[in-house]
């Protein structure tokens, strides 16, 4: 299918703001956050730890009024340096590109689907900074169909999971997890569209680097398309 057809197709599968966390949560509730390396303030935030991005993150809700952080698609970012798994001496082969929308709310908060899928796999992906527990939804309708990726989950989610099992929209079927079971971040959930997994079960890059993010960007189209926070 043409690319801007699929981009047209997922926008279609919600009318308005679709939420991906407790439905508590009214889109008037929602900051955009920078997290980039153009962002000054970051600077003067020790981002190699997953507190002082916290701290940083609960401030800024707290003084621009909001309950939910989020942001982050095709956002460059420093985070990752204090991790292997990402880093890389060698500047083409560093990932620090995101490819995913993040939502920074507390851990255990609920997870919804935003449209009706079927579990495509999962996996506890135990790398430090990596997804830590991760749910793929495969979504399919007459004519195409793409997955959606939920990371940073707790460890209870998977538990009760099978291969196959449909998931209606507005279910909560999964909820967030601590620092400890995430791959050591701040709770949030990493959101991300996959138009193809490319056999990978359980997991996918979210952190691009700079050489393929042209394949990453059509692959992974932003995630706001479905969500539409506003």
């Amino acid at each position: 299918m043409e690319h801007r057809l699929f981009l047209n197709r997922i926008a279609e599968c919600t009318a308005q703001f679709t939420p991906v966390v407790d439905a508590a949560y009214a889109d008037s509730d929602y900051r955009f956050l920078d997290l980039s390396t153009t962002n000054e303030i970051l600077k003067e935030v020790d981002t190699s730890s997953s507190e002082a991005i916290q701290l940083y993150i609960n401030t800024f809700l707290a003084k621009t009024g909001g309950r939910v952080a989020y942001g982050g698609y095709l956002e460059k970012r420093s985070i990752y340096d204090r991790s292997l798994y990402f880093n890389n001496d060698n500047p083409e082969l560093k990932r620090n590109i995101h490819l995913g929308l993040d939502v920074w709310v507390p851990a255990g908060t609920a997870i919804l689907a935003p449209v009706a899928g079927t579990v495509h796999s999962f996996k506890d992906n135990t790398n430090y900074g990596d997804y830590g527990p991760c749910i793929v939804l495969e979504h399919r309708f007459e004519d195409f169909h793409f997955y959606t990726l939920y990371g940073h989950l707790s460890r209870a989610s998977l538990s009760a999971l099978t291969v196959g099992q449909k998931i209606s929209a507005g279910q909560t079927f999964a909820h967030l997890g601590t620092s400890e079971e995430n791959g050591d971040y701040g709770p949030h959930l990493h959101f991300q569209i996959i138009k193809d997994m490319q056999e990978f079960k359980g997991d996918y890059p979210g952190v691009s680097t700079h050489k393929k993010l042209d394949f990453y960007k059509n692959n992974c189209p932003d995630p706001n398309l479905l969500l539409k926070i506003s």
